[in-house]
């Protein structure tokens, strides 16, 4: 007999309990599943608050394949967005347990499931392709363009550099005084003493 994780998540809609999603659900396992109910794991948020205890715990759970399916009412219920929906479901997929969706009338473990899910794991990962692409053209028009990408060059004359050394700074200290790293003022340091040799 197959242990099911229920999970249950506040909604406005239902006057801010879990009972109504509750009572649907065990009415589903008892009336149409041979199922053992494992636990059910309530989250009392509304919103997308990233942090849920519950919900937490019922990953954690998974991971320790402490039950063979989950059962939400719906899957806003469950999850805060489309990609944390995927990347869970991808997650219960490698563990090998089985996502059903009450409302939706969604089962992983039937081939029509099985093939909604891979429809919707295609349109996310083409979504991330179409940003990811976006992001590259950006970056190769600003190229052209003579934009100058990443951090901006902090401009410090050596003879500064030099002239806080002489005082008794530390590295550390001019690094922090001028802007720049450790290792540039290290750098400046020792060019400016090499080019004073290479003179003499």
């Amino acid at each position: 007999m197959n242990r099911v994780a229920i999970y249950a998540r506040v909604s406005k809609a239902m006057e801010q309990t879990n009972e109504n999603q509750l009572l649907d659900l065990r009415r589903y396992v008892s009336d149409r599943r041979d199922w053992q109910i494992f636990e059910e794991y309530c989250d009392g948020v509304t919103g997308t608050k990233d942090s849920r205890p519950a919900l937490n715990q019922l990953m954690n759970d998974a991971k320790k394949r402490r039950f063979d399916v989950v059962l939400c009412w719906r899957f806003d219920r469950f999850a805060r967005s489309t990609k944390h929906l995927i990347l869970a479901l991808e997650e219960f997929k490698n563990l090998g347990i089985d996502f059903v969706s009450f409302q939706e009338n969604i089962d992983t473990s039937s081939p029509l499931g099985s093939a909604i899910f891979t429809i919707i794991s295609a349109v996310a990962q083409l979504e991330r392709d179409i940003i990811a692409e976006r992001v590259k053209a950006g970056l190769r028009r600003a190229r052209e363009n003579g934009k100058r990408l990443g951090r901006p060059t902090v401009k410090v004359s050596s003879m500064r550099i030099a002239k806080l050394r002489a005082e008794g700074l530390s590295l550390r200290q001019i690094a922090k005084e001028t802007g720049i790293s450790r290792t540039t003022v290290g750098q400046i340091l020792e060019n400016r003493t090499m080019s004073q040799i290479l003179k003499e």
